[in-house]
């Protein structure tokens, strides 16, 4: 399951309306697109797990088979492994089951939902069937933009253990050094006041190349500061999107351990740049927690919902 892109497209019915599809640019690219579903099986391995929580310098759950993980650390087992040959310049797959057909593509993770029905379990056999939800084409302060929705089933021996959104922006990027990149949302969100948890993140090129290894995610935005600098025009390394998801999470593990994440609910409004010290703060009222995540002190680059079982 890919959090970064999906696959060059098949040709089909759209899973958007036309009524979506301004008759732009991207617009004329994408209409039809509608790839086939992709189906994964995966057995949940306890080791990425274990490598996760050290990368973040934390004690890693317990992860004897049949214990739960925490929520979304499933992304560490449904991970794409595609070949070398698949890889575009910019280390991003340049072809696979979900990618829209956009020359030149840029990609930005911009949030997603979660929600969870049962644990996924240490050792059981987890199955995913993804499809495309939605496709809607807007114009920015950047462009032409293209939302894709990604929808993923989660079961485990045919019993559906949580239903996962993806939303991923898509635009025609620019020339090789140009450095043009969009400017940042401004609808930012803001950061709880008074937050009941609290911890800080030190996001360092260190913790963003052990990050990228343990998702596969080769995109040189992360880990080759030259090529983030001078060919996408970034000021530093840019730290992923799900990353700061996971740290989001984190508040409700570390501080509500006996209770169970439900559902969540987040969004990216701004891209944060490594090295950076991150501060993951959390509200909670009653069953809900209000989450923020971004760089210490200023506005948050992700702020999300979570509700605890």
């Amino acid at each position: 399951m890919s959090r970064a892109e999906g696959g060059a497209g098949d040709q089909g019915r759209s899973a958007a309306t036309e009524s979506d599809l301004a008759r732009t640019g991207l617009a004329r690219l994408l209409q039809g697109w509608a790839p086939e579903e992709r189906r994964t099986s995966r057995r949940v391995d306890p080791w990425p797990a274990t490598a996760l929580a050290a990368a973040l310098d934390q004690e890693a759950p317990v992860l004897l088979d049949g214990r739960p993980l925490p929520p979304l650390w499933h992304w560490l087992t449904l991970v794409d492994h595609c070949t070398a040959t698949e890889v575009g310049e910019d280390g991003h797959p340049a072809r696979g089951a979900l990618l829209p057909p956009i020359p030149n593509r840029r990609r930005m993770f911009a949030g997603g939902r979660l929600r969870q029905f049962g644990p996924v379990t240490v050792g059981s056999r987890l199955d995913c069937c993804s499809r495309v939800s939605a496709v809607r084409v807007k114009s920015g302060r950047s462009g032409e933009l293209a939302f894709v929705t990604v929808h993923h089933q989660l079961a485990i021996g045919g019993v559906a253990v949580a239903e996962e959104e993806q939303d991923l922006v898509y635009r025609s990027g620019p020339p090789a050094g140009s450095g043009r990149q969009p400017s940042p949302s401004a609808d930012a969100g803001s950061a709880p006041r008074s937050p009941d948890w609290r911890f800080d993140t030190m996001a360092d090129p260190v913790l963003l190349f052990r990050f990228s290894a343990l998702t596969y995610n080769s995109h040189r935005i992360h880990y080759d500061r030259p090529y983030a600098t001078e060919v996408e025009g970034h000021p530093g390394l840019v730290v992923q999107g799900p990353l700061l998801a996971l740290l989001a999470l984190e508040l409700p593990r570390r501080h509500a351990p006996d209770e169970r994440v439900v559902s969540f609910d987040y969004r990216l409004t701004r891209p944060v740049f490594a090295p950076v010290l991150l501060t993951s703060a959390g509200r909670r009222d009653g069953d809900l927690v209000e989450v923020a995540v971004g760089a210490t002190g200023q506005a948050p680059s992700l702020v999300a919902t979570a509700r605890l079982g």
